[in-house]
């Protein structure tokens, strides 16, 4: 008899585990992001961060940063009207200054030896000599007709500076698509138009046609796109863009076309709401601290 049972006692522990391991499974493919299982981002691997420091509190709100040099970066925060000087091989922020009052301050690029941040409501600030005691801030009312505004970056090949919104523009009827605008840096206007949209319903296609759909029973994938920061590669002049409350990243090509999509882990992208590169290619993201520390988190670059 017992040996018997003892076959019996193994198949039902393979069975029980079988079909554990398939629960798990298939928990674990829709509790987290309503997200097509997306093909990950060339050059990076976003898992495992090469760098993970936590930023000092002052930066807890840390909303946008940029390059400055191979070991340094710009930053702001979306209350102070202040810009942090950081230094990524001591980490540690080297000096600070104003340059402007207390406001949603919300993105940050560097041009040569300027700096230029944006406000929520589309307000630029251009600081000249940064790397001086005394900076010289110029302002500039877009009249970008987006209530909120929060990715800004530099597109050197146009020598413009591109303004994303994380909502749709004023009056627009279309609801399901955000919109970059340019801001010429030789006449300091807003281009009439947008210079990018990006469509939710051309996103959901290029999933669906790209058999990245996580199920076939959605007739839509429930993605959306609110961009929270926006930077260009230094090499392929792709845009990145990321959309931290949906806690996904986006790249179009130069043109605008959708290339990729990838789903971020929350336990490692928080609230992603800065991104830059430096000039090798190496990628850097904030986190704002939300209910836990402010993060950076630096990805290397590595050529295919």
């Amino acid at each position: 008899m017992k040996y018997i049972i003892k076959p019996l006692i193994l198949s039902i522990i393979l069975i029980v585990s079988v079909s554990f391991t398939f629960y798990y499974t298939l928990i674990k493919a829709h509790s987290s992001v309503d997200v097509p299982a997306i093909e990950g981002i060339s050059g990076y691997n976003l898992s495992s961060p090469e760098i993970q420091v936590e930023l000092p509190e002052i930066l807890h709100e840390i909303s946008g940063l940029t390059d400055i040099d191979d070991h340094t970066i710009a930053c702001v925060q979306d209350e102070e009207g202040l810009v942090f000087i950081y230094d990524l091989r001591k980490n540690e922020i080297k000096h600070q200054f104003a340059f402007g009052q207390p406001g949603d301050y919300e993105g940050i690029t560097r041009v040569g030896r300027m700096l230029y941040i944006l406000r929520s409501d589309g307000k630029l600030f251009e600081v000249n000599n940064y790397e001086s005691k005394e900076v010289r801030v110029n302002e500039y009312d877009t009249e970008i007709p987006v209530k909120n505004n929060e990715g800004l970056a530099y597109d050197s090949i146009n020598n413009r500076l591109l303004i994303a919104g994380k909502s749709e523009p004023n009056g627009d009827e279309e609801k399901d698509r955000r919109t970059v605008f340019g801001f010429d840096l030789v006449t300091k206007t807003i281009s009439e138009k947008p210079v990018y949209v990006f469509s939710l319903a051309k996103i959901n296609r290029f999933l669906a046609d790209s058999n990245q759909s996580q199920t076939k029973k959605a007739k839509t994938p429930k993605i959306r796109i609110n961009p929270s920061a926006i930077a260009v590669h230094p090499t392929s002049g792709n845009l990145y863009v990321l959309s931290s409350k949906d806690h996904l990243m986006f790249i179009f090509d130069p043109n605008g076309s959708i290339k990729t999509v990838h789903a971020l882990d929350k336990e490692i992208f928080n609230q992603a709401e800065g991104i830059t590169f430096l000039k090798n290619g190496d990628m850097l993201i904030s986190n704002e601290g939300k209910k836990d520390k402010p993060t950076l988190l630096r990805f290397n670059y590595e050529k295919a």
